[in-house]
């Protein structure tokens, strides 16, 4: 299984005693695959730097590009599907160019992929994501 997950959909994994902790425990197990590109890698550092700081943000980005089951991509074409919040289409081209399964978010900018028949992006909630490893 191929997943992008925004950077929230990250953080909310990241701490031990988080109720979406599973999501992280099954990123480090290899149960799925994260697709991510520089532009995602990027966001997703200087993000955890704010929250933690460089030390934890610097560990977590080694610890993941160590992961076997990462799909860094090259994204060569800029889809442009999300206007509300141009930012948030580094996952959608990234989701796109690793033929991902789903985007992770619950970022209601996603919404609008509900509507766009090609190319066709699945976006499911972090719960969602949750429940679907439940049963893995």
């Amino acid at each position: 299984m191929n997943v992008v997950l925004d950077t929230n959909a990250l953080l909310v994994s990241i701490p031990s005693k988080s109720l979406y902790r599973p999501i992280f425990d099954a990123l480090l197990n290899g149960k799925f695959n994260l697709v991510f590109s520089n532009e995602i890698l990027s966001e997703y550092i200087e993000v955890i730097e704010r929250k933690a700081n460089a030390v934890v943000s610097n560990n977590i980005a080694e610890m993941l590009l160590n992961l076997d089951n990462l799909n860094k991509v090259e994204v060569y074409f800029e889809w442009k599907l999300i206007d509300k919040d141009a930012d948030d289409n580094k996952y959608v081209d990234a989701a796109i160019a690793g033929a991902a399964d789903f985007i992770v978010t619950n970022d209601q900018h996603f919404k609008i992929l509900k509507s766009v028949d090609f190319p066709k992006v699945s976006v499911i909630s972090i719960d969602e994501f949750l429940n679907l490893l439940g049963k893995l």
